[in-house]
């Protein structure tokens, strides 16, 4: 399977502080409260928000976003959504699209956004990097009201302390976009590239002392029972994606036919 070595291997930040004598290097402090606004990206259709609020390493994440994709070949949508880090802490805009086939792909977005510093999965499923595309772990469906709470590893916490954290919501309808959307996956060639494309991307910035008011007071609703989406792509058996995949090209090739 290929993968992009952009999503996959989190880089060694530099912590930025001068030690003195022989004592260790101090990580920078990134207690406090950070938000954003989601905006659309590949015209989704979509939007939302995000506040992370850290204390130490422990950070409580809130997401809400609305006007997703819904269905994913009958089942609710899994939308991987991610703590990116490492980058310039942008969202990409129109011109990242360097292949111009209309749809700006994870790895086209990468120099604005980073690598994955944070899996935002659902319950005890793996946030590490190493998670970033495990479907059954994803919060599903058009709708995400997201709440957990976790520890962050080293490399986020300098990356929201030196506000290039950004949060990206991946999945996109393929019938709603260009024909490029059935193609391969830039990350995963046995789903359509629409499966893994931004949907959504947010700039995480320090909000105002005191903290935000997230409006949030249920825990995760993940939508559907996860073992209805019948397929992981990271960590298990990619049998039930790829036919799905199948199932979406080749709709698309019978429609551009007739």
């Amino acid at each position: 399977m290929k993968k992009k070595a952009i999503l996959f291997a989190a880089p060694i930040l530099g912590l930025g502080l001068v030690t003195m004598g022989a004592l260790p290097a101090m990580a920078a402090d990134a207690a406090g409260s950070y938000s954003t606004t989601l905006d659309e990206i590949n015209n989704s259709g979509a939007s939302g928000e995000v506040w992370i609020d850290v204390e130490g390493d422990m950070a409580t994440v809130t997401l809400n976003a609305t006007g997703l994709a819904a269905e994913f070949d009958g089942a609710p949508y899994p939308h991987v959504q991610h703590i990116h880090i490492g980058a310039q802490g942008l969202c990409p805009s129109e011109d990242a699209d360097e292949n111009g086939d209309g749809i700006i792909s994870t790895t086209e977005g990468g120099p604005s956004y980073g690598d994955i510093g944070t899996t935002l999965s659902v319950g005890d499923a793996d946030k590490s990097p190493a998670g970033g595309l495990d479907l059954m772990a994803a919060p599903s469906g058009d709708t995400i009201t997201y709440e957990e709470t976790f520890q962050l590893d080293q490399a986020t916490l300098d990356s929201l302390a030196g506000d290039t954290a950004v949060v990206v919501v991946h999945g996109l309808d393929p019938a709603t976009q260009p024909e490029g959307a059935t193609e391969p996956s830039d990350l995963v060639p046995e789903l359509p590239l629409a499966a893994t494309s931004p949907a959504l991307c947010g700039a995480l910035a320090m909000a105002p002392a005191g903290g935000v008011d997230t409006g949030v007071v249920s825990a995760v609703d993940n939508g559907s029972n996860g073992a209805e989406l019948g397929f992981v792509v990271l960590g298990g058996s990619l049998l039930a994606a790829m036919a799905a995949a199948g199932v979406y090209i080749a709709r698309r090739r019978t429609a551009s036919d007739s």
